[in-house]
């Protein structure tokens, strides 16, 4: 039996028919793998990830925040569907399938999880017809980015021939606690979880130390706070109706984009894309605010020793992204200094000790709070702690197999909720780079043209890119001549 963390159970409170709180997304599959065959080679898996076979049991009242216990009635059949697109089965049919199971919240009484076979996938341009999708929901309070990439790792293999599962172990079936054991635990953390607040207090007078002396004695500029983000559309009550797509990039054409900014990374030319997109698509609306949106870029605090471990593990850095710049290369410059900031005072602070105040929160208050915050629209009526979210999964940049057939494509899928209306989920593989939307119906219902505009905002910032390079060089040769 395993407690939640602070951070885990937040995707509890955050939860609520209209806000349903999973990650996952639609990975492409090639060739004609069946679904009778694809359930028995996850059923010979199913039990390397303790996750999967364990559900949530709550505190009688909500005195403290769940456990996790294995399921004594776990059965596959309950968390493996099958479905296929209707005619003519292409890309417009395969969005909006996904679009409504990612509306779908996931059943707290089992294990939380869902996996969707999808056929029929027969006019999707460079998939070959007969290719299968699979569309996967993994609750967040289970799994964050990095370890829900883990699970997918586990599935698949780096050659056609699968790899023989592991052993299934045998394990000893364990009564689920009474309400009066798990009242007396609960009592027991009332005890002890204070006890914490003293180290947390000193962490943070020391990361307060820390941040103050970059700012003042090593002249380093603040980094971007929360509550500093302007209004816009996306940061409004959400409804129950998700719309979700994607786009597809060559890896090798975005991380070229590099060299004309020094020091810029493979993140830095994401979020730049990602800005011009936001750019476009407020500018359509005539909505563009003055002040630059802000984006949260989740940050993994996870060490070496807890790269296969469970849970969520990340901390947050808030970054401009210079929306209010029209120029495609002095928005991305700017960019590139601001997660460069970012960085350094996340380095400097430790955040993953500071995640340590979500320890304290109590579950019960924290649940009520969270609904009422929902019921009421409060975050009609205060600034956005930011604009939009975009977190990056790194993939393997190899083939990868599922039992034995190659995955095509891998895109994903996050929460969102009042007031944080629009995520945007990167995944890389094998030369591409997927970046993948997820709104609400109420906020995005043109959610096409905006994943065009990501399209468009990295075909502009590569032809100025180009431009700018080919002038440098044109200057370079003429000093040359001197």
């Amino acid at each position: 039996m395993e407690e939640l963390s602070g951070l885990d159970a937040s995707f509890l409170y955050l939860e609520t028919p209209k806000m349903p709180m999973h990650i996952g997304g639609v990975a492409v599959i090639e060739g004609s793998l069946k679904f009778d065959d694809f359930r028995q080679y996850v059923s010979e898996r199913v039990h390397n990830v303790e996750k999967l076979t364990q559900k949530l049991v709550t505190v009688p009242f909500s005195l403290d925040r769940p456990y996790w216990v294995e399921d004594p009635d776990f059965d596959i059949n309950m968390h493996m569907h099958r479905t296929a697109l209707p005619r003519p089965g292409g890309w417009k049919e395969l969005r909006y399938l996904a679009s409504r199971l990612f509306s779908q919240q996931l059943n707290r009484d089992r294990p939380l999880w869902e996996f969707i076979f999808i056929e029929g996938l027969d006019s999707i341009p460079q998939v070959p017809k007969g290719s299968v999708a699979l569309i996967s929901k993994v609750h967040h309070s289970g799994f964050d980015g990095k370890s829900g990439a883990d699970l997918m790792s586990m599935l698949f293999d780096v050659s056609p021939t699968p790899k023989a599962p592991k052993p299934a172990v045998v394990k000893e079936k364990k009564e689920i606690p009474g309400a009066v054991g798990l009242m007396a635990k609960s009592a027991y953390h009332f005890i002890t979880r204070p006890t914490k607040l003293p180290g947390l207090l000193w962490d943070t007078g020391k990361a307060t130390l820390k941040a103050g002396y970059m700012t003042r004695a090593q002249g380093i500029t603040k980094p971007t706070m929360p509550f500093n983000a302007p209004k816009t559309r996306f940061n409004n009550t959400v409804e129950m109706e998700r719309v979700w797509n994607s786009t597809i990039l060559d890896i090798r054409r975005v991380k070229a984009l590099r060299k004309v900014v020094d020091g810029a990374t493979l993140n830095d030319v994401i979020l730049a894309i990602c800005a011009g997109a936001l750019r476009r698509y407020l500018l359509e609306k005539g909505e563009l605010p003055d002040k630059p949106l802000v984006a949260m870029v989740p940050v993994s605090t996870r060490t070496a020793e807890e790269k296969n471990a469970m849970g969520n593990q990340v901390s947050a850095m808030y970054v401009q992204l210079a929306t209010d710049v029209a120029d495609p290369i002095k928005r991305f410059e700017k960019i590139q200094i601001n997660t460069m900031v970012g960085k350094l005072y996340q380095d400097a602070i430790d955040a993953k000790s500071l995640m340590g105040y979500a320890e304290l929160i109590p579950f019960g208050l924290a649940g009520v709070a969270a609904r009422f915050y929902s019921s009421a629209a409060i975050a009609k009526h205060h600034n956005p702690l930011f604009n939009v979210v975009i977190t990056n999964v790194p993939g393997p940049q190899i083939p990868i197999y599922l039992a034995g057939h190659k995955l095509i494509v891998n895109m994903g899928t996050a929460p969102i909720f009042d007031g944080m209306g629009l995520i945007m989920p990167i995944c890389s593989y094998n030369g591409t780079i997927s970046i993948s939307p997820t709104s609400s119906a109420n906020l995005m219902p043109d959610l096409d043209m905006f994943t065009r505009y990501i399209r468009e905002s990295a075909n502009e910032l590569e032809l100025a890119v180009k431009e700018k390079l080919a002038g440098q060089a044109a200057i370079d040769a003429l000093m040359q001549e001197e």
